[in-house]
């Protein structure tokens, strides 16, 4: 017990810390960056592309975290915050935001607010003078939403302009949109209907998952990742639970939950049993081809999916969920935390971690369903890992790289919003409580939305309904001798008692340590044509081979092997294999395209050809050197790295992708364009400054493989970034790829000559 609150005072100081460092040093801004100790306001910083869509210059981490303040019993803060909240919060910056994002975060935030504000007045204990000030400002937020819903299929547009609408930029270019992002209003928007009594947003949120619902694989009732919202035609068949359709499965049961409606809880069932069949495999849960499920549509996992055990607790099904949390919690034990994404064997294929809460949400219910304190160390360890590996003067930073420890400038909102709350209600005791969580719903924010919201409805018709649903229940539950709160976990009850979870965790032992060892153990020998130049397990391993890794002055990196330097002679030998296979590689590289640079023109308004810019070109895809010019808009990759499946495909289909060098080769990010339906791509210096007034241009090397079909050229740092400067001031700004530019005005950019490798190194670029 001791232990627990010892936890629960920790996790209590750790909010503060964030949440002090936040309002000393960021607010008003919308977001902290942790490491510059200062705040981050849209359009004063440099674009960070689509993550910067949940920013509206709206306050967003003090609307985040009003109702964490309420749960964990800060109630002098709490009352504080909405003061700040209500004198200085404003919607209409012209700006265009995620609606997705903006109802979790801002939405949500308000409604959890406001019931909380509303409980604590009516007990007295706080904010007395409260008169629906959130829920009032939730309402405007509402109406800035509803008109993403004015398409053909009731579908809302991805994107909004908070002060203008549905803009004719909005129109033309978001027309597709993640399932998870459509299908994610229901909860907030019937919440804010039945606390104002406008029926508005629940009937347009009801009729988005309708037609979901109707878009489903009949066959397999799976759903896709990307939707077109004016024809209903899937752009992306990959189902999961994961990135892009993970908080759509969510609100389906939780509508249920709210609102008393069983056709959600009929369609969840629906989904659960064909998630169950085609994507559960074990504790694995990987994704598949909606129209063929027993295909496997990629080889890894997203951290995203860690909520599942979570809802698999809140639909009954425990012993699923216990294996699937055991697989992640070893991950998690490998690498400080949860990468962003790793492969079906273990291994790290993004190592990205924004710190985010799913893990401990799961944790957090399973140790509510079974009491097993096996879960509560699952919380400690994250509370050890957060305060050692992510805690910084200002806050907590997000991971850029878990292999790494690196740290990234990034605190976002929902750390606050989920990430503490989690976790202080895995270590608090219901007597430490002064808002009832048993009373609440969590939205995929986690924010509070009362249950007793199922007999407020607009409609007189369904009013009945839920009425006669809630006394049905409560006379169940009576007759039963049961707690109506909850529902009992045969699981445990029936089957080992409190050893259940125990005795299934017993049997996954070692299971990531028996399917991917440790990197130090270097069973399997490093290939060259494996290599990724950022990735630190394999430069651990370069360096046991004697291989040492030298970055040139033009940003290109020098490989050389010192057999005497190797761990031992075996390691040696495997060096020189490499090297030798490296050099194999180098000499697949075309000579002629070392020699012959490509060109980058910018042809629309106002630029009309005038300008443009030599670029690398590339020894592999399509060849611009005799196959014509690709022309296309220019949209930034997101993430911009490009070394995994990019989030933002509605962005990019049809289009030139802008990405940034570094972390993987250069094919892998050519792979992940064509996957996201780009038609080219352009590879900037991730090198600040470098140019080709001073820099030597080159040519991209592939990995001997024909499998890439658009074209790519690089640019340096300096030329890259007067594009993305145009980009944000012309954001339908055309280019043209090609090998020959069309020269039609008085003026042009000529910045870079190109050079030949030097013959006696053998570069990996």
């Amino acid at each position: 017990m001791t232990c627990i609150f010892f936890f629960r005072n920790q996790v209590l100081e750790m909010f503060d810390h964030a949440y002090k460092s936040y309002m000393n040093n960021a607010y008003p801004a919308d977001e902290l960056m942790p490491l510059s100790c200062k705040g981050r306001y849209r359009g004063t910083q440099p674009s960070r592309g689509d993550v910067d869509d949940s920013l509206g210059n709206f306050t967003l981490s003090l609307i985040d975290s009003l109702d964490s303040l309420a749960v964990l019993g800060k109630l002098d803060d709490f009352e504080e915050a909405i003061k700040l909240v209500i004198a200085h919060t404003k919607f209409d910056a012209d700006v265009i935001v995620s609606v997705f994002e903006t109802n979790i975060r801002v939405l949500g935030g308000l409604l959890g607010g406001h019931v909380a504000a509303a409980s604590f007045k009516r007990k007295k204990k706080c904010v007395e003078w409260y008169n629906d000030e959130l829920l009032e400002m939730a309402r405007e937020v509402g109406l800035r939403l509803l008109p993403a819903f004015n398409t053909t299929t009731g579908m809302p547009y991805p994107r909004i302009n908070l002060k203008k609408g549905i803009s004719n930029v909005i129109s033309s270019n978001c027309k597709d949109t993640c399932t998870a992002c459509a299908g994610t209003m229901i909860l907030e928007f019937a919440a804010l209907s039945r606390l104002t009594g406008d029926p508005q947003f629940e009937v347009n949120a009801h009729k988005a998952m309708d037609y979901l619902w109707q878009q489903r694989h009949r066959s397999t009732d799976l759903m896709g990742t990307v939707i077109n919202i004016h024809n209903g035609d899937w752009i992306r068949r990959e189902s999961g639970v994961g990135a892009g359709i993970d908080s759509y499965y969510e609100y389906v049961l939780k509508a249920y939950i709210l609102l008393g409606d069983e056709s959600y809880l009929d369609r969840f069932n629906k989904h659960y049993d064909a998630v169950m069949k085609y994507v559960s495999q074990g504790p694995l849960l990987v994704d598949v081809h909606m129209h063929k499920p027993q295909s496997v549509s990629r080889n890894f996992m997203d951290a995203l999916l860690a909520f599942w055990p979570g809802l698999q607790v809140l639909k009954g099904d425990i012993e699923p969920a216990v294996e699937t949390h055991e697989m992640l919690y070893q991950v998690l034990q490998r690498h400080n935390f949860l990468p962003e994404a790793f492969t079906t064997d273990f291994r790290v294929h993004w190592g990205h971690h924004p710190l985010r809460p799913e893990f401990v949400e799961s944790t957090y219910f399973l140790h509510k369903a079974t009491g097993d304190p096996y879960y509560l160390e699952a919380g400690k360890k994250v509370v050890e890992n957060l305060n050692q590996h992510a805690r910084v003067k200002c806050g907590f930073a997000a991971l850029k790289d878990v292999t790494s420890g690196k740290h990234e400038d990034q605190m976002d909102s929902y750390v606050l919003a989920e990430t503490f709350k989690y976790l202080y209600l895995l270590f608090s005791e219901k007597s430490d409580h002064i808002l009832n969580v048993d009373d609440y719903v969590f939205t995929t924010e986690a924010h509070i939305l009362p249950l007793t919201l199922s007999i407020y409805n607009t409609s007189q018709e369904s009013l009945k309904v839920n009425i006669i649903y809630i006394l049905s229940w409560i006379i169940k539950a009576v007759l039963l001798e049961e707690d109506h709160n909850t529902c009992p976990n045969f699981h445990v009850l029936s089957e080992g008692g409190s050893d259940f979870a125990h005795g299934l965790r017993s049997q996954m032992k070692d299971l990531v340590s028996r399917h991917s060892p440790k990197p130090s153990q270097y069973k399997n020998r490093l290939k060259a044509s494996e290599f990724i130049a950022g990735n630190k397990e394999q430069l651990d391993q370069l360096h046991a081979m004697g291989i040492r890794i030298a970055t040139m002055t033009d940003g290109r990196v020098q490989l050389l092997h010192t057999a005497s330097e190797a761990a031992s002679t075996e390691d040696a030998e495997n060096g020189m294999r490499f090297m030798q296979e490296m050099i194999e590689l180098s000499k697949q590289q075309k000579p002629e395209a070392q020699h012959e640079p490509m060109f980058v023109q910018m042809i629309s308004e106002p630029y009309s050809s005038n300008v443009y810019y030599k670029a690398g070109p590339a020894q592999f895809g399509y060849d611009l050197k005799t196959l014509p010019p690709i022309q296309g808009k220019v949209s930034i990759a997101e993430p911009i790295k490009a070394c995994q499946p990019l989030t933002n495909t509605h962005r990019l289909i049809g289009r030139i992708a802008i990405v940034e060098r570094g972390e993987c080769m250069f094919v892998d990010k050519a792979r992940n364009l064509i996957q996201s339906g780009a038609i080219g791509g352009i590879v900037l210096d991730h090198n600040e400054g470098t140019t080709g007034h001073s820099q030597a241009l080159f040519a991209m090397s592939g990995d001997g493989q024909e499998d890439i079909t658009i074209p790519m050229v690089f640019l340096f740092y300096k030329e890259g970034h007067e594009i993305i400067s145009a980009l944000e001031t012309f954001p339908e700004l055309e280019v043209l790829l090609t090998k020959q530019p069309k020269l039609q005005g008085k003026y042009i950019i000529d910045t870079t000559k190109v050079v030949k490798y030097p013959s006696n190194k053998t570069i990996i670029k």
